[in-house]
């Protein structure tokens, strides 16, 4: 009798794990943080269709701390999760993707690849590369550099994500094989660092850890004081969003770019650097319907998780050139692309033509 009173006390106790935890799911949503207004949107929209299809699924943010999103999906494999979906932090997330490898759970990366591990098989993103070339051209064409001449070269400052992200290495290389040959012309300089390849050194002095946009500030600060005291920047190189505003709120600080700000791209077609554009301040972005990526997303974890073979609209599967997106570093994933669109003031009307804003926003971009 003791026996059996002290399994059905087990039992009870595990049950009631399950349940403090918020119970059974099908789908754990694992995003990286919410100081990127695009990834609080991302895990949003991935529940709502996730739940569309019928599943239970439920999303955590990591707060830009990998320990404690470790923690989050081990206790989505606690509650018996059949998938996850992990916009993860840094490789440090590969020990629970190989908890989860282990209990036969399946794993797909979203937009940011899961680094030094064999232990998943799919990868969704946008075509990373091509983000990286449309900023290089947004540069191109601000500053008109097929009419610069080494007499009047252009100034540009280079900056780029975070070193834990293999996205960022694609967004600047794409960038920089845009802008490389008019470097080499002598018709646009570098001021600061500057790397060619995101292999060399040099880049990790132009990287933003974790993406954090104080950090970009203060290096433009120190940068505009310092290297670029003597001259007037033309254009900066900017990752994302989140940074190109931290980057030109520091140069309206410098009397000399009051009256006009360098030519600066970004990426996430976030509402504020919208709105940035529409007043001529901040010159590009890159539109990634994150919308259509996490409808993708899910429409690829409905196929896994029937065992049918992926079937996903608007996607393509890396091949030739672009497998490399899906490199671990261990192996190759089958990565899904989606295609980016690069806006400025011009086609400002692309997003929020997509439902991309709150109706309130759109109203302030027409």
């Amino acid at each position: 009798m003791k026996k059996m009173s002290a399994v059905l006390l087990v039992v009870l106790l595990a049950g009631s794990i399950l349940i403090s935890c918020g119970g059974k799911i099908d789908i754990g949503l694992a995003m990286p943080e919410t100081h990127v207004l695009r990834w609080e949107k991302d895990g949003n929209s991935l529940k709502t269709e996730a739940e569309r299809l019928g599943y239970k699924a439920e999303v955590q943010w990591g707060n830009a701390d990998q320990l404690t999103q470790n923690q989050q999906i081990q206790n989505f494999l606690t509650r018996r999760a059949r998938l996850l979906i992990i916009g993860n932090i840094n490789e440090g997330v590969a020990s629970v993707v190989a908890d989860a490898n282990r209990d036969g759970v399946e794993v797909i990366a979203y937009d940011r690849i899961i680094q030094g591990t064999n232990d998943y098989g799919y990868f969704i993103t946008f075509n990373n590369y091509k983000v990286g070339t449309l900023q290089g051209q947004s540069i191109v064409d601000g500053l008109n550099l097929n009419a610069a001449t080494t007499a009047a070269p252009k100034y540009i400052t280079l900056f780029a994500g975070s070193p834990t992200d293999a996205n960022a290495n694609f967004f600047f290389q794409g960038a920089m094989d845009v802008l490389l040959p008019y470097i080499d012309r002598g018709v646009l300089r570098v001021i600061g660092p500057a790397p060619r390849h995101y292999s060399e050194t040099a880049f990790q002095q132009i990287a933003t850890e974790g993406w954090n946009p104080a950090i970009a500030k203060t290096r433009m600060e120190n940068l505009l004081t310092n290297d670029a005291r003597n001259v007037t920047l033309d254009a900066i190189l900017a990752p994302n969003d989140t940074l190109a505003r931290a980057l030109l709120e520091a140069c309206r600080a410098d009397a000399k770019y009051r009256d006009s700000l360098p030519v600066t791209s970004g990426q996430d077609a976030e509402f504020a650097s919208a709105l940035s554009i529409k007043n001529g301040e901040q010159y590009s972005t890159v539109f990634k319907d994150t919308a259509k990526l996490a409808e993708a997303a899910i429409v690829l974890a409905d196929a896994i998780l029937k065992g049918e073979t992926p079937n996903v609209p608007g996607a393509i599967i890396a091949e030739g050139d672009l497998r490399q997106i899906g490199y671990t570093g261990t192996g190759y994933v089958t990565t899904y692309l989606l295609d980016p669109i690069l806006v400025t003031r011009d086609n400002l009307n692309v997003p929020v033509d997509a439902g991309f804003y709150e109706a309130s926003e759109a109203a302030q971009l027409r």
